[in-house]
């Protein structure tokens, strides 16, 4: 029996959002207005791709793109967290589930020191074409009405279960970690021995305090957390 540990990204393990952090590598670190204002409302990860090529567009090289990125802050306490899981790695496994790219977690976590805490990254796709450019692509289709077009997190969390399981490994406890609106829909297919902790202050937060208590859809005990350390807490009491 194990536990998994299961993260959002941007503004849980890092304290901003990576896709907006990228601007910072343009020479005035801001957008212009016909790519700022070409995003519509549940399609970020096209306006992300419309971003990316604006920024190659002005000569912004990968190299220069990654060590922008590789300078975003950890939430306080998180790369504790991080490390303490990577040292306990027989009993808890840890999957990062964000609407973020492979290209900019992968860069910030191996800048860190951290990947070896984390099993599998479940995000959008990213690669640099032929002229340098980074391209981002939906991670999947889903037909979740709650979710955005490109990621539904609870259609990724429930087969990468479906999968462990048919390896024969079943979770004591699961952790669901985040901050944002779309954290909602997986937290929702917890069950009762599983915690959901939300950012204190945040979306996900909100969204679980409507709910109340008397929604039968959330089983899982909520926990709120502002540093890694709060999390280490509970993730070492159940262990």
């Amino acid at each position: 029996m194990k536990i998994l540990m299961v993260f959002d990204f941007d503004h849980t393990v890092v304290d901003d959002n990576s896709d907006t952090w990228v601007i910072r590598c343009l020479p005035d670190e801001k957008l212009p207005d016909s790519v700022k204002n070409s995003y519509r409302k549940g399609y970020w990860t096209e306006f992300m791709g419309r971003v990316m090529k604006y920024i190659g567009d002005q000569d912004v090289s990968p190299d220069r793109i990654r060590s922008m990125m590789e300078t975003i802050p950890f939430t306080a306490g998180m790369t504790d967290l991080l490390t303490f899981i990577s040292e306990h790695k027989s009993i808890i496994d840890c999957i990062i589930v964000s609407d973020s790219n492979t290209l900019f977690i992968d860069w910030i976590l191996q800048a860190a020191g951290l990947q070896a805490a984390v099993d599998q990254v479940f995000t959008n796709p990213a690669v640099f074409n032929e002229l340098g450019h980074m391209e981002v692509q939906c991670c999947h289709t889903h037909d979740c009405e709650r979710c955005p077009v490109n990621l539904c997190k609870r259609k990724i969390l429930e087969l990468y279960l479906s999968e462990r399981l048919d390896g024969g490994v079943k979770y004591e406890r699961i952790f669901y970690v985040g901050d944002g609106g779309n954290d909602l829909c997986p937290a929702l297919c917890l069950r009762g021995t599983d915690v959901v902790m939300p950012r204190k202050g945040y979306t996900l937060e909100k969204h679980l305090a409507r709910l109340g208590t008397q929604d039968s859809s959330l089983k899982a005990k909520v926990i709120a957390w502002s540093s890694g350390a709060e999390i280490l807490q509970e993730l070492k009491a159940s262990m």
